[in-house]
């Protein structure tokens, strides 16, 4: 059994842990979790959590945003993370980063039926690759490359591809977007900032005040899901209208992604998102947009769709990367 030093590193919250890592199952020791603005470094973040503690020996991070070579930039959020300097500082005999979204992939293999909410059940036979997408403070994507034998995650930076707009009030979105962003990616709809954005120019497009409860609310906690509450209970049309609009969006790009991939395997939602607004993804309209492709509809409708439901998928995945590392070296001669 093997004792990994893991992380989550998001723009909002950085969860580490120590794991015990048994072949595919995944025991937290010790868990904590961080507000990530709280910290002008990771390494301080580090810090914290080590002090007075033994660590592990091996230690593998998930971060939101691209990792080149050893190094990583989280993408909302101003850290600069460099595997090397923590494997120093810190006196892992490994130090590994991954993309969060090839990190959750990872994770994938700890998990149990009850941590998925099929929305599409797709071919009973369904076998190949598969991909995940993540909505939550940003929109991450990856693929699970299927080699005959096992599935290998890699990282990708889709959610930064075009917006790509389908009817006259998306464009019109995109056109008010573009006012405030130099390029405007499917993150910046598809996201909690993209929520907020989308909330926005509806209020403006009906020309409709926000109520004073809601303002109270956005102001007070997180806007995002303030937005999305009012929306599940029903209280304010407008919000109601966005969150709608946004798992419009939300099974548009998964489809793009699906295509992409050619996840015949299964297409996944991860993020933190997804699980809140469960009663929305399964009413129709998300597997309305993510069919709709056109000649590739009926392709589509072969492939499973399934809400990840239990969050510490990504923390999970670098534990079992970091064990595969380990039990590598070991076997070495």
């Amino acid at each position: 059994m093997n004792h990994i030093l893991a992380g989550d590193i998001g723009a909002t919250k950085t969860r580490l842990a120590v794991v015990e890592v048994s072949g595919t199952q995944v025991k937290i020791v010790r868990e904590v979790s961080y507000p990530s603005r709280d910290y002008s470094t990771f390494e301080k973040l580090l810090d914290d959590f080590s002090s007075g503690t033994e660590i592990p020996a091996h230690a593998a991070f998930g971060i939101a945003g691209p990792v080149q070579g050893r190094v990583a930039k989280t993408t909302n959020l101003p850290w600069h993370i460099d595997a090397d300097v923590l494997k120093q500082q810190f006196g892992f005999a490994r130090c590994d980063l991954l993309n969060d979204l090839e990190a959750t992939a990872y994770g994938l293999p700890a998990l149990g039926v009850d941590d998925f909410c099929v929305l599409q059940r797709g071919a009973p036979d369904a076998c190949g690759n598969a991909a995940v997408i993540a909505a939550g403070t940003g929109l991450g994507e990856a693929g699970l490359y299927w080699d005959g034998q096992h599935h290998q995650p890699f990282a990708t930076e889709g959610g930064h591809a075009s917006f790509s707009p389908d009817n006259e009030l998306d464009m019109a979105l995109l056109r008010h977007l573009q006012q405030k962003h130099q390029h405007v990616s499917w993150e910046r709809v598809v996201s909690g900032m993209g929520l907020l954005d989308m909330h926005e120019f509806l209020r403006l497009h009906h020309h409709v005040a926000v109520p004073q409860w809601l303002e109270e609310e956005m102001r007070s906690g997180d806007a995002a899901a303030a937005i999305a509450n009012a929306a599940l209970s029903g209280r304010d049309d407008i919000c109601v209208e966005t969150l709608d609009w946004f798992v419009r969006l939300y099974g548009a790009e998964a489809g793009n992604l699906a295509l992409k991939v050619m996840s015949r395997g299964a297409l996944y939602l991860g993020g933190g998102i997804a699980p809140k607004i469960l009663p929305l993804l399964r009413n129709g309209a998300f597997l309305d947009a993510f069919l709709n492709k056109g000649r590739m509809r009926s392709l589509l409708e072969t492939m499973p769709v399934r809400v990840i439901l239990n969050d510490r998928a990504a923390l999970f995945g670098p534990a079992l990367r970091a064990a595969q590392f380990a039990h590598d070296a070991s076997c070495s001669p």
